[in-house]
């Protein structure tokens, strides 16, 4: 049973809008922050921006069928009241959100705030299907006190691409060629050139063949990971893990799709040494556990 069969209402109307808005969120837009560390490792825990929620609820029922109310307690939480325009009815539901452990009192207070939309939001469907993410441990920099590798996304956790129509416009029929009587006196004329067609242009494609930008090198490297694993000289993710630590290690970010510029070709560079390191047969590069 997936995620928008446990939400969806009956009416059709209400069921269209409870699928739209329990709907998964791209990829890229989903955060994830450590829930447990134990050493270099941590359990990946998945959360959205609370502007989402709001973009969300713009989209599906638009800016006048939405209203949101925060009550302020004294130990620092925040409830929040979110009332959805559904069927023609307000519907209201409630819940509490807590602050953060930051030391400014407004960034607490925003947090709280924060939180209690979101929580709110669950309760309408809105990004629900975080809480059923598998347990997911990675690699953790204690450091800098940040995830060093990013967990894999479900299957269900993942939007489908909107399909296009089969059913393509019927072509005009091509009128018949009109034929005209041949006159008594032939008249030889010259005829002109068909003036040239200008030349396509192509789209620009990298001179090199490498990933244009981040977002091609993780789909790139999603597939050759792929490719190793189904070989069974690797485990599935384990190119990506293996990539992403290097780059982190090299000074990008743990986020792959955010890599750019020289990024690119050292990620090549790492790919080719890990694929040469688990095809001559020598042991797997290992992350740090």
């Amino acid at each position: 049973m997936t995620p928008t069969e446990i939400v969806a209402p009956r009416d059709p109307q209400l069921r269209a809008i409870a699928i739209a808005l329990s709907a998964p969120f791209q990829p890229k837009e989903v955060k994830f922050k450590p829930q447990m560390v134990k050493n270099n490792r941590a359990l990946a825990m998945g959360y959205i921006d609370a502007r989402l929620i709001q973009d969300r609820l713009d989209d599906v029922l638009g800016v006048e069928n939405w209203q949101d109310k925060y009550d302020f307690l004294p130990d620092g939480s925040v409830v929040c009241r979110l009332r959805l325009k559904l069927g023609g009815r307000w519907i209201t539901k409630t819940d509490v959100g807590s602050p953060s452990e930051q030391p400014d009192s407004g960034d607490r207070v925003k947090a709280a705030v924060s939180d209690a939309l979101k929580r709110a939001a669950v309760k309408f469907g809105i990004g629900r299907y975080l809480y059923r993410l598998p347990a997911q441990w990675v690699d953790y920099d204690p450091v800098k006190k940040q995830l060093v590798q990013l967990p894999q996304m479900p299957a269900f956790a993942i939007p489908k691409p909107k399909a296009q129509s089969p059913i393509q416009p019927p072509k005009a029929p091509k009128p018949a060629p009109v034929v005209e009587p041949k006159p008594d006196v032939v008249v030889e004329e010259k005829t002109q050139p068909a003036p040239k067609e200008p030349a396509k242009v192509e789209p620009p494609k990298s001179a090199t063949g490498l990933p244009t930008n981040g977002q091609e090198l993780h789909r790139r490297l999603q597939e050759y990971d792929a490719k190793l694993a189904s070989q069974k000289l690797c485990v599935r993710g384990a190119l990506l893990a293996h990539v992403t630590q290097a780059g982190v290690k090299a000074g990008y970010t743990a986020n792959m799709t955010e890599w750019n510029g020289p990024a690119i070709p050292f990620a090549v560079d790492v790919v080719k040494e890990f694929e040469q390191t688990v095809r001559i047969g020598t042991p797997e590069p290992r992350n740090a556990a």
